[in-house]
């Protein structure tokens, strides 16, 4: 039987009108307390605790939640609840589907969860450095990339095997181009994906990390290198031509999408 009280109350519009606003359910909340696994495969889907809602994957950013109107909400997303009790959550996915779960009684599934606050997400990669000497002219340079990872979170909003929308979190890089003529030095400088705008849409962009340059030639214009501007785990990427002469000046062209 679900178990589920929602009280409605008047809330006044400026034209004088009123509007029914839905208060959560405290008693839902509370029996949605716990850890709850897929009713098939014994997958561990989430963690409610308090007023949050944690995932097993460390990438997936926790949830404020509340239950009202007989439907869960994450964010803006409904999910219409079909059955609830102490030990049962019955709810309609995304796409409409039944998701069944199970409470947890197993205490290992607790272990899922040990990145579970926010401040302990970590930087998912390392810094990468590269480089190489190339000859044009007769003259010698040496160019260095240094791919430095930072804490500037990128949320993207994905949907896990139970159509449950979940927010990812990526952190971006900055990623350095120094090149050398001997000790001279001919260029330095930070590239981050806001350098793009001119070339990639910016509603892109918001959702993209700067996740590699690679050098691809020199010529009489200058140095040529290959910035991949990417929506993580996807396959929508730009590649961008970042050209640098050897008098220290930038453009920028657009190669693919």
């Amino acid at each position: 039987m679900l178990i589920l009280f929602t009280v409605l109350v008047s809330c006044g519009h400026k034209d004088g009108t009123t509007a029914s606003a839905p208060v959560e359910s405290k008693q839902a909340k509370s029996l949605l307390q716990g850890i709850w696994v897929d009713a098939e495969t014994g997958e561990v889907l989430f963690r409610a605790k308090k007023d949050t809602i944690y995932y097993p994957d460390s990438t997936s950013m926790p949830t404020y939640f509340m239950v009202a109107d007989d439907s869960l909400i994450l964010g803006d997303q409904h999910y219409p609840i079909i059955k609830q009790s102490p030990h049962q959550f019955w709810f309609r996915n995304q796409t409409g589907d039944l998701v069944k779960l199970n409470k947890s009684d197993d205490p290992n599934d607790a272990l899922v969860f040990s990145h579970e606050e926010p401040q302990t997400l970590t930087m998912v990669s390392e810094m990468q450095k590269k480089d190489s000497v190339v000859i044009y002219g007769g003259q010698r340079y040496h160019w260095y990339i240094a791919i430095n990872p930072t804490r500037y979170r990128v949320a993207k909003t994905t949907y896990n095997d139970d159509g449950v929308g979940v927010e990812n979190i990526y952190f971006d890089n900055i990623i350095n181009i120094s090149i050398y003529q001997g000790a001279e030095r001919l260029y330095s400088s930070d590239f981050k994906k806001q350098m793009y705008n001119s070339q990639i849409p910016e509603s892109f962009l918001g959702q993209a990390i700067l996740g590699n340059m690679e050098f691809d030639h020199v010529d009489e214009n200058g140095f040529h290198f290959n910035a991949t501007i990417c929506v993580p785990d996807g396959a929508a990427c730009y590649l961008v031509s970042t050209d640098i002469s050897f008098n220290g000046d930038l453009s920028m062209k657009l190669m693919e999408y």
